[in-house]
């Protein structure tokens, strides 16, 4: 899929602004694959990329004129928090302020805690290292999720399960998979039950995460000898979900 094409600052007309990092804190083909989703979608996005070598620093004063900041996947935690905790004031307050952030695989794992902009109520942990869970290793493979009530398969590689302050199993949640007490939605669970993707609100703004790869491109299955599924329409649920609510 190919990546947006940057649109004039002057052309932009009344079209939102959608930020997608690319750069050392991220592979080649992460940054693209989102961005040519949002660039896709019905959300009418001017898609820009912003990083170290891009037209666009992340900073506040980037991310104070946008409406949505896409945090791709590649990498490792550790190494991707050392480059843009720097940041991390600066997307917080975004979202805080009522912006929106979207987060795939790393970019759900960055969203955490412990290291992360601590975006969710709650931490994240390797999907897996948690019991009975259904993938044992860091290769590249299709997990199965149960999204909004239908099991599905998505490409996956050491993605993110997503631990919630309600985890404690305290938290009562209505027919939408809200939790009250957090308005936290949970879009989807592992075949263990653990969280795999969620959206959940954050000061005036709100967060999507995901730890599979929703937004993947046949290419990232056949490159690894994995059947192609088409799961973009997960990945439109995913970005509706933080844009509309």
């Amino acid at each position: 899929m190919a990546p947006p094409t940057p649109t004039p600052p002057s052309d932009t007309g009344r079209r939102r602004l959608a930020l997608v990092y690319r750069g050392p804190a991220s592979l080649p083909g992460c940054p693209e694959a989102v961005a040519a989703l949002l660039a896709s979608g019905p959300w009418d996005l001017d898609v820009r990329y912003v990083g170290p070598e891009e037209d666009l620093p992340l900073s506040a004063e980037s991310l104070s004129r946008a409406v949505l900041y896409a945090q791709p996947g590649g990498g490792t935690l550790d190494a991707a928090y050392r480059i843009l905790r720097g940041q991390r004031r600066a997307i917080r307050d975004f979202v805080h302020g009522g912006g929106h952030y979207v987060g795939f695989c790393l970019g759900g794992y960055l969203a955490g805690a412990t290291p992360g902009f601590g975006l969710l109520p709650g931490d994240t942990d390797q999907y897996i290292a948690t019991p009975g869970a259904t993938v044992h290793d860091e290769d590249s493979t299709v997990v199965r999720v149960t999204w909004r009530g239908t099991p599905r398969s998505v490409y996956f590689q050491d993605g993110p399960v997503f631990v919630l302050d309600t985890d404690s199993g305290t938290a009562d949640t209505d027919e939408n998979g809200d939790t009250r007490e957090t308005g936290v939605r949970i879009l989807a669970r592992y075949d263990n039950g653990t969280t795999a993707a969620l959206v959940a609100p954050c000061g005036a703004g709100r967060v999507a995460v995901t730890g599979p790869h929703p937004e993947a491109t046949p290419d990232w299955y056949t490159d690894h000898g994995l059947t192609a599924q088409r799961t973009q329409d997960l990945a439109c649920d995913l970005v509706d979900s933080v844009l509309r609510g």
